[in-house]
């Protein structure tokens, strides 16, 4: 089995933020890889990262970061592959990680996704490999239907609840 999508974190502390992307894929059939490394204290290493991704048959990228949260960044700065920013809530309420992934400069695109936004990363990475493979497109789509069906099971058990004055 080969990883067709990197989740790539600065630190193993924002796993348990990046593990509901990593469930996502999973729930899709979707091989992937966990790596941690940093922008600041391992760039050599995400350089290697980077240049020899799509070369290891990686398609898409998710890149999570806190703080400065250069990590999406400094990979979208080395391939043409796409990088889903996950902005991780660390400090100043995960805005400083936002800001910094979502303001990149004309040329680099990161997608972002909220922050600590790893579900919809994960979404997002299978609905663009689905465009070219109908099998994904069609879990996809299921997945979608099923969130619908969560949300009517959960309005219904709502319905449910008693109270004096509630009126639905």
């Amino acid at each position: 089995m080969q990883a067709v999508v990197s989740i790539i974190m600065g630190s193993t502390s924002d796993l348990p933020v990046m593990e509901k992307a990593a469930q996502v894929l999973n729930d899709l059939k979707i091989p992937f890889e966990i790596n941690a490394l940093s922008a600041h204290r391992t760039p050599e290493a995400v350089e290697k990262f980077a240049k020899g991704a799509e070369e290891r048959g990686i398609k898409v990228i998710i890149a999570a970061a806190g703080m400065a949260a250069h990590l999406p960044g400094v990979i979208a700065s080395m391939t043409k592959l796409p990088i889903i920013g996950v902005p991780i809530k660390a400090s100043l309420d995960g805005l400083d990680a936002l800001l910094a992934i979502v303001q990149m400069p004309p040329g680099i695109p990161v997608a972002t996704v909220g922050i600590n936004g790893a579900q919809n990363a994960g979404i997002l990475a299978a609905q663009m490999l689905a465009l070219g493979d109908a099998d994904l497109a069609s879990r996809v789509a299921d997945f979608k239907e099923n969130l619908k069906t969560k949300i009517e099971k959960a309005n219904k058990e709502l319905s449910e609840i008693k109270y004096d004055f509630k009126t639905n």
